[in-house]
């Protein structure tokens, strides 16, 4: 997933595939858009569902209680909350507010990229990476989309819906809560890789990227033998709000030795004035970003200006 670097110095001098990021995933607008056109959710469904709102949200606070309340029940989760004793008001609460805001969305059936956002922040936080660092293996993510499907078909077979309109109705919830979850698991598996790693490597902000990631250093772990091209992927892979202020994206085609076929591959180069150092030496003037990382290694990003 993240990007490998091809070269480094050719015997000519400067090479740019020193400096590309090649194949970063999609952000999670694109994939998103994807995701959604794949699942073929259409204008029936989409008017089925509209139909089946007024019932949804007439239980929507039956759903949100029973909800927590077996998350509390069922000892696994108990545990990965921390509640096999007792419950955390505080926590709770603010578990609700996530689920309410969540629902509320959902059963007015965004479809906007910045929905996608927050459903792959919310895949990060579920990884552990939200304020109270609590990780959800994907296993109960994956579960409780499936346990929203049973709740929602159980409140429309019980509203007396039209077998032809709750069947209808059923299909486009099931594609776009797949869809859903898909980006969910997006952003959660992204946040497992970026703490995957025996080095931390700190990554220093400047300028303007500061307001966009709202720090001013980050710490980006990777393996043994790779490289500021590693540390560069994973940044911009975890924080792909940045990469339209940073990089310029273009395709490129690769030959694979196992196929007559060219694979299309995503290139992202940095715009004109970014600045990669790493401890303090530019590599603009280094080779690029092939350079093996070693312990107490610093990277920083300096977008152009001051």
């Amino acid at each position: 997933m993240y990007p490998n670097l091809v070269l480094a110095l050719s015997d000519q001098g400067w090479n740019q595939s020193a400096f590309e990021l090649r194949d970063l995933p999609p952000t999670p607008a694109e994939e998103w858009q994807r995701t959604l056109a794949f699942v073929g959710l259409g204008l029936a469904e989409k008017a089925a569902m509209a139909r089946s709102v007024e019932a949804l949200m007439g239980r929507a606070v039956e759903l949100i209680v029973s909800t927590y309340d077996y998350l509390q029940k069922f000892p696994e989760t108990a545990a990965i909350l921390g509640w096999e004793d007792t419950v955390d008001q505080e926590h709770l609460e603010e578990r609700r507010r996530f689920f309410t805001i969540w629902l509320s969305r959902t059963l007015g059936m965004d479809t906007s990229d910045e929905f996608a956002a927050y459903l792959f922040r919310a895949g990060k936080f579920h990884a552990g990476h939200g304020p109270r660092r609590i990780h959800t293996p994907a296993t109960y993510v994956t579960a409780s989309i499936g346990s929203v499907l049973a709740f929602f078909a159980q409140i429309l077979g019980e509203a007396g819906l039209p077998s032809k309109d709750l069947a209808e109705a059923m299909r486009g919830w099931s594609k776009y809560l797949t869809a859903q979850l898909n980006l969910m698991l997006f952003g959660y598996h992204i946040a497992r890789q970026f703490e995957s790693g025996n080095l931390p490597i700190p990554v220093k902000l400047f300028g303007t990227v500061r307001p966009i990631i709202g720090k001013s250093e980050v710490v980006v772990r990777v393996h043994s033998g790779d490289t500021v091209a590693d540390v560069l992927g994973k940044f911009f892979s975890y924080y792909p709000e940045a990469r339209a202020l940073a990089l310029e994206k273009y395709w490129d085609t690769e030959e694979k030795s196992h196929t007559e076929w060219l694979d299309v591959v995503s290139v992202s180069i940095f715009r004109k004035g970014w600045r990669i150092l790493l401890n303090g030496r530019d590599l603009n003037y280094e080779g690029g970003f092939y350079h093996p990382l070693r312990s107490q290694d610093e990277v920083a990003i300096f977008p152009p200006g001051r």
